[in-house]
């Protein structure tokens, strides 16, 4: 079981945000995120939002640390990948 985690480099909310994600499987990281107590509004598709101040939690319990750019390949490479939808209609 891997799952990976980029550094805290998105801002939102008046904090900084990691991504959190599974190169296997979604079961995977929801049962690694519910270990670390992430609530299910924390899952944005296909990867919970992880707040920096967690962050050393999620690497101690065993995410590892890579790139954003290597937050998406993996998860296009494991076809995990979706997409956020931009301007649909209301």
């Amino acid at each position: 079981m891997t799952l990976y985690i980029d550094p805290p480099n998105w801002p939102g909310h008046g904090r900084m945000w990691s991504h959190l994600v599974s190169d296997a499987s979604f079961e995977e990281l929801h049962s690694f995120a519910e270990r670390l107590g992430a609530p299910p509004r924390a899952f944005d598709g296909d990867h919970y939002d992880w707040p920096s101040h967690r962050y050393e939690d999620a690497v101690a319990a065993g995410a590892v640390e890579v790139s954003s750019k290597e937050i998406v390949r993996l998860l296009k490479a494991a076809g995990l990948r979706r997409p956020k939808r931009r301007g649909a209609a209301a």
